[in-house]
Parts: C-alpha cells; sequence; structure tokens
C-alpha cells in the first residue's frame, strides 16, 4: 500500500479495517506522485515542449490543494459495502478521481474566466502569462484559453487510463468502469446544462437543482460512494443507497459553494467571491432569491437579480450580496444544506455500515456541507 502506515490486521486476518478515510487522503498523493512521475516521462518521451509547458503544469495543479474529499467519499463507500484488505485499487481510483477534478476545474475556470483558483492563478492565465513574457505572436489571452483546454483534456485522459489500469486489475472492473462512464456523461451535461442557463438568463429553481445535482453533487459524492463500493462487490441496492445518501450530500455540498460564491473570502476559499454574482450565475440561491423576491414583492432585489447583458459592477454586486439576504435567501439555503445533510445520514445508515464508518461519514458530510467545524471552503 503505497504511503499508508503499516496496516492494522483485522479480527479476520484482514487488513485496512482500521485504516481511516483521512488515511486515504494522505496515502492518494503518494499515489498520484508516483503515477504522475511515470506518466511524466512517457509525456518527455513523446514532447519535451509539450511535457515541460503542459503536463507539468497538469501534473503540479492535481498535486497542489484541495481537500480530497472524492477519495474520501470512494473510501466511505468501499467500507460501507465491507471492503477490507488491500488498499491499492481504492486509492488507485481516489487518484483517478482526483485527476478528474483537475480537468473539471481547468476547464471550469476556462468557461467562467475566473483568474484564481486555490490561491494561484488559473491554468489558463498562467499560460497566457508565460506567453506575454516569451514575446510570443499572437493574443496572450487565446493563447492561453487553447492551451488550457488541452491541459484539462490531459487530466481527463490520465484520469481514464489510471481507472482503466485499475480496473482492467480487479475482479469487479466492469462494475467499476460503468460507474466512471456514468459519471463522466453526467459531468459533461451538468456542464452543459450550465453553459444554456447561462445562455438563456433561466432562474428556475428546478433548472438550478438540475445543474447542480449533473455537474457537482453526483461526481463529488454519489459516483464516488459508488466507485468504492463496486470494487467491494456491492449488490445493487446497496449501490442504490450509497446513491441516494451521495446525491443529498454532494447537493448540500454545491449548496454552500453556492453560499461561499457570494459570501466566502477569498482568502480562505482560494478563488474569487465575486465572480457568481457578477455574471449572475445560475445557482440555487440566485433561483431562490429571484422566487422570494417576486412574491414578497421586493422590486428593488427582483431588478437588481434579474437578467442583463453586461457584468455587474461591484457596487452592483454588493446590492445582489444585500438583497440574497435582505429576501431570506441565505436562510433559506443554509435550511436546505442542513436538511440534505440529514437526509444523507439517513441513507447511509440504511446500508447497514459498521458504526465508524458511519461517524466518518458524517465527518465528511459536514465537512463538505460546512455545517460542522471545517467551514474553510478550499476547492475539494
Amino acid at each position: 500500500m503505497l504511503g499508508l502506515r503499516p496496516a492494522v490486521p483485522e479480527a479476520d486476518g484482514g487488513v485496512g479495517a482500521r485504516l481511516t478515510a483521512l488515511d486515504a487522503t494522505e496515502a492518494v498523493g503518494t499515489v498520484l506522485e508516483h503515477w504522475l512521475g511515470a506518466a511524466l516521462d512517457r509525456t518527455r518521451e513523446t514532447d519535451a515542449l509539450f511535457a515541460h509547458d503542459v503536463a507539468d503544469r497538469v501534473s503540479a495543479f492535481a498535486q497542489r490543494g484541495g481537500k480530497r474529499l472524492r477519495t474520501a467519499f470512494t473510501w466511505c463507500g468501499w467500507r460501507a459495502a465491507g471492503g477490507s484488505g488491500d488498499t491499492d485499487a481504492v486509492l488507485r481510483t481516489g487518484a483517478a478521481l482526483e485527476l478528474l477534478q483537475a480537468c473539471a476545474l481547468v476547464h471550469d475556470d476556462v468557461m467562467d474566466g475566473s483568474v484564481l483558483r486555490r490561491g494561484a492563478p488559473a491554468l489558463h492565465v498562467d499560460l497566457a502569462r508565460k506567453h506575454w513574457a516569451a514575446g510570443m505572436s499572437g493574443s496572450p489571452e487565446a493563447f492561453g484559453v487553447s492551451a488550457a483546454v488541452l491541459a484539462g483534456d490531459l487530466a481527463l485522459a490520465w484520469a481514464d487510463d489510471l481507472l482503466t489500469e485499475t480496473a482492467l486489475a480487479s475482479p469487479h472492473g466492469a462494475a467499476l468502469h460503468r460507474e466512471w462512464q456514468a459519471m463522466r456523461g453526467e459531468m459533461v451535461a451538468g456542464q452543459y446544462r450550465d453553459l444554456h442557463a447561462q445562455a438563456t438568463d433561466s432562474s428556475g429553481v428546478d433548472e438550478a437543482l438540475t445543474v447542480a445535482t449533473l455537474k457537482s453533487a453526483l461526481y463529488t459524492v454519489a459516483r464516488p460512494l459508488a466507485l468504492g463500493a463496486s470494487l467491494a462487490g456491492a449488490d445493487e441496492r446497496t449501490l442504490d443507497t450509497l446513491r441516494a445518501a451521495g446525491r443529498c450530500a454532494g447537493l448540500a455540498f454545491q449548496l454552500r459553494d453556492d453560499l461561499l460564491g457570494a459570501f466566502g473570502d477569498p482568502a480562505r476559499t482560494g478563488k474569487p467571491t465575486d465572480d457568481d454574482l457578477r455574471s449572475r450565475k445560475l445557482t440555487y440561491l440566485l433561483a431562490v432569491a429571484v422566487r422570494l423576491a417576486e412574491a414578497r414583492g421586493d422590486g428593488e432585489a427582483a431588478a437588481v437579480l434579474a437578467p442583463g447583458t453586461e457584468q455587474r459592477s461591484p457596487r452592483t454586486v454588493d446590492r445582489m450580496r444585500a438583497a440574497l439576504e435582505r429576501v431570506g435567501a441565505r436562510d433559506m439555503v443554509e435550511e436546505k444544506i442542513a436538511d440534505l445533510a440529514a437526509r444523507s445520514l439517513r441513507h447511509f445508515a440504511a446500508t447497514g455500515a459498521e458504526p465508524a464508518v458511519r461517524r466518518e461519514f458524517a465527518e465528511l458530510v459536514a465537512r463538505a456541507s460546512g455545517s460542522g467545524p471545517h467551514r474553510d471552503g478550499e476547492d475539494a
């Protein structure tokens, strides 16, 4: 087992039962380092310039920051389904998820025009600066965007490579790969629904929930839980129960992220606070606020939250933030998060997971949803 402390034997002679989700999040960094080292060697053999400019940046980004929540949830799914013994496949699946997350963040920053990620320049900004510093021809911004798209593609290719290797070596590889396939399709669908909602100036609550579910909730929690359980040979009932638990917890996570996008501290979140409001991004928070403003006859709030053709000024963003609080949207979203977190724990308990695993899952849900002591909001 790469990077884990020596395994403690179980009563039945197996290993791994007394290891924790925290151990997994620490160990996956070592797995990533080893696997990416070999991947970079292969890339340098292909083309040294691409390896230096793009692959090295992707590798560094994937290993920098983040809470490794997807790895932790994969671990919980494995343990809830009775997983024990060799942890290599679980950790490699977690590492593949971290690479997939790198792809999602790089592409998301391009589409949203975000300039900051994990406390550093977003990858397309970094690559644009490289273009400018080297005195290259053409537009630095266009170069940065194009190169960042390729960087995200590389992260996705690496994630697929690692997951495929893991599936081929597992007796439960077919089930693992089916979950992975479904998750990738959901992610892309969610990203498109997000773009479509922006282009159509949507304010619908149902639309916001659909985007949040597809784009974030499923691949942040529901599918990682099911991926881990698949490695333990879980039956369909257990998988369905874990997916339900994950869907609730993942939505709670996304709704917390929406709140941080409007009210968070960039020094703690590692990304700008005003991006969602300045671009009037459709979030559940915004959709609820529009509905409440209309129901309460608050014309000022309805007007400032309504669609527009240009980016909002800092003063307008401040007015939007005030409107979100005045109409009660912030409080309503907090209540929704608490309800979703509680429902997630009930679903997870229905799997019959051991008390220690249920406690770990509860701690992770509290961290992801911001309902516990870890309301730092850094990228997951």
